[in-house]
């Protein structure tokens, strides 16, 4: 049975990246699978080893006589050496290290019985494992990396999970190959190579060309459950495709692995049960905000810190759950889930939310503005989160640095706020979202944390969260380390630093009086905050604009009141595209300067009349309803109901007022054509309680 070739691909290499580059994108794969294949939740790598090619000769005076039957030499412990600072293996507590000293010890049996049967009873896998590189010499000595990893998958859309799958991945740098064979237990939990699903993921030069190649072993046995063993053509097209492009990627990553701090495998099933617990709330969610983004970052924030939690329980040695205070807390929902979770703790927020109301009485939720000050400590609590915090955000640090010496703090920032106002770039070098993160983590730092970064699994492109879990000073140095917080706030905002002190200064103080804020010119946001986004507009000033508008992008034809379909919607004119600039020159002052009042202005309020406009890269044009598909967000069943219930509850703006009537027939336009057909709005559902 001959292998099979599923993808091969040139790689340009203009930067001179490979064959380096080719070790960095299989790591990832190895190591971080979900990156590529979004059914699974991630790999763990349980140990290493290192060996030789079976049936492979040893160089004459070389170390490789010294070493035992494994490979090893005497004396090398099992587990192996990992490739870089910062393995999984390396960064275990003890109750970890039995079981990495476990996995080596399966990983030594697995090789020993593998290797040993290569040469007698397998033959032509160990053709396939030894496939020699260009211009090697038969049976010269081939030195391996032997990996075990365990493959975890994601839940699937009901809750059923597959297993999760082990996997030993062979690397060999002189052929510039990886082999990957998936392993069964047997009945004593015993490791075996299976001959089905065995890959290889291959780098080959040809003169000063580059090819990376996926074979497949026996292809007619070939299993795949499109989980853990994905499909040839998948392997051969997407898998190919990715790691072609990060071979010969020379930008550094910005932020770190996802999850990089936490045991993945305990995050997928926490993850997973938070979601089959709260996914009851996409149904019944009062906000005008997306249940199903806003839902589901909050259960994937809450199972990263219920994980971090127990992880940090096990490593101080104590049962008892973290408190915590969320500061900003908004809608209320990681509060009420770390709460249902049993941690004791509260949020806090400048603005009651309606969906406060469904919670139970478990949940505690105080509508209270934060100023901070001697008067906002949480001097009793663990740890202080700011999810989405704002303006709160860099003040967070500082509020659990001054609580207590033993106070915590995780943050998630999104918007970019200094200690008081907007937050303002000076390093154009970086994005400004990775400067942001920066400054926050030199708050941090100068607030005397060690702090840790990470990246969530979130439905979001903010998803970074820093960590001040210890301190860089003794509590005896708490005043000094104080006073360089407060000299640090100062020059934020220009003042200058206090003067040197003649005499002995007397402890400090965080503020003058209690009640004073550590900073002046901090100012919380309003309780109840303005509506700019053109929303709150009057409806006549709104149609007049439309129709300027419209009347501008069909030159000037006539807009009449009750019009009707032309008959010929070949010729249905769809009138011309104009950049929002020549848009605003047809206005007059007084509308324009109403607009610049909005958030967005003239461009909000076009996309705000949705039916009417198309506005894209600055260009605005006559919306033809013949090109709209349905809309990405009505996928789901409840998406749809929501658009089955909204239909004909508005009068359709073309029919009333486009010179040749409405594109689509009545029964097909979602609008109103005619006050006969107009339903009435929907009403608001009632309200239910949050179990």
């Amino acid at each position: 049975m001959a292998p099979a070739e599923v993808g091969r691909v040139e790689v340009a290499d203009p930067g001179s990246r490979l064959p380096g580059g080719f070790w960095e994108a299989a790591a990832v794969w190895l190591e971080r699978p979900q990156v590529v294949n979004k059914r699974l939740c991630g790999a763990r790598v349980e140990a290493r080893r290192r060996a030789l090619l079976p049936g492979a000769q040893a160089c004459p005076g070389s170390r490789s006589e010294e070493r035992d039957g494994a490979g090893r030499e005497p004396g090398e412990e099992a587990q192996g050496r990992p490739l870089r600072a910062g393995d999984p293996a390396q960064s275990r507590d003890a109750a970890g290290r039995d079981a990495d000293l476990a996995a080596a010890a399966d990983l030594d049996a697995l090789w020993e019985e593998f290797s040993a049967s290569l040469a007698s009873r397998q033959p032509d896998m160990l053709a396939f494992l030894g496939r020699p590189a260009a211009g090697a010499q038969p049976g010269a000595r081939r030195e391996l990396e032997v990996i075990l990893r365990t493959v975890i998958p994601k839940a699937g859309p009901h809750g059923a999970r597959a297993a999760p799958a082990k996997e030993m991945a062979v690397r060999d740098v002189a052929c510039g190959a990886v082999s990957f064979f998936p392993l069964e237990e047997d009945g004593e939990g015993n490791l075996h190579v299976r001959r089905s699903s065995v890959y290889r993921l291959e780098l080959r030069q040809s003169g000063q060309a580059w090819f990376i190649s996926v074979l497949i072993f026996c292809p007619e046995s070939w299993h795949s459950d499109g989980v853990v063993c994905p499909r040839p053509s998948w392997l051969g097209g997407t898998l190919l495709a990715r790691l072609a492009r990060w071979s010969v990627a020379s930008k550094k990553r910005a932020f770190k692995d996802t999850l990089s701090l936490i045991c993945v495998a305990k995050y997928s099933r926490t993850h997973q049960a938070l979601r089959e617990k709260y996914r009851a709330l996409v149904k019944v969610w009062p906000e005008v905000t997306d249940p199903d983004k806003f839902v589901y970052e909050d259960v994937a924030i809450a199972a990263y810190l219920l994980v971090l939690w127990e992880e940090e329980r096990a490593a101080r040695g104590v049962t008892a759950k973290q408190s915590f205070v969320d500061l900003g807390c908004g809608n209320g929902l990681l509060t009420h889930i770390l709460c249902s979770e049993g941690h004791p703790g509260r949020g806090v927020d400048v603005r009651r939310r309606k969906i406060w109301d469904l919670y139970g009485p478990q949940t505690r939720l105080e509508e209270e503005a934060i100023s901070p000050s001697d008067k906002t400590l949480f001097p009793g609590v663990d740890w202080l989160i700011g999810n989405h915090s704002d303006e709160l955000t860099p003040w967070i640090p500082v509020i659990a640095a001054r609580s207590s010496y033993d106070c915590r703090f995780f943050v998630l920032p999104c918007c970019f706020f200094d200690f008081a106002g907007k937050y303002r770039r000076q390093h154009s070098q970086k994005t400004q979202y990775r400067e942001y993160l920066d400054f926050v983590q030199e708050v941090g730092q100068t607030c005397g944390f060690h702090l840790q970064e990470d990246c969530l699994r979130i439905p979001s492109t903010k998803r970074v969260c820093l960590l001040g879990k210890s301190r860089t000073y003794p509590p005896t140095a708490e005043a000094a380390v104080d006073e360089r917080r407060a000299q640090y706030i100062r020059s934020r905002r220009g003042c200058p630093p206090s003067p040197p002190a003649l005499e002995p200064p007397p402890p400090p103080s965080h503020a003058p009086e209690a009640s004073d804020p550590w900073l002046p010119g901090f100012r919380p946001r309003e309780k109840a905050e303005p509506t700019r986004n053109c929303t709150s507009l009057p409806r006549d000033f709104v149609d007049r604009v439309v129709l300027q508008v419209a009347s501008l992008l069909l030159r000037g034809r006539p807009l009449k009141p009750g019009g009707a379909s032309s008959g010929n919607m070949q010729a249905w004119d769809t009138g011309e595209s104009r950049s929002l600039a020549e848009v605003a020159r047809v206005l007059d002052s007084e509308t324009l300067r109403r607009l610049k009042r909005e958030c967005g202005g003239l461009q909000t309020l076009l996309r705000n009349s949705h039916q009417v406009f198309q506005v894209l890269h600055g260009r605005v044009r006559i919306r033809d309803w013949r090109e709209e598909g349905p809309p990405e967000g009505l996928r789901s069943g409840a998406r749809r109901r929501q658009a089955s219930e909204a239909r004909k509850t508005r009068t359709c703006w073309f029919f009333s007022h486009h010179p040749d009537g409405c594109v689509l027939p009545a029964h097909r336009c979602p609008f109103a054509h005619g006050p006969e057909e107009l339903r009435p709005p929907l009403t608001p559902r009632r309200k239910q309680q949050i179990p």
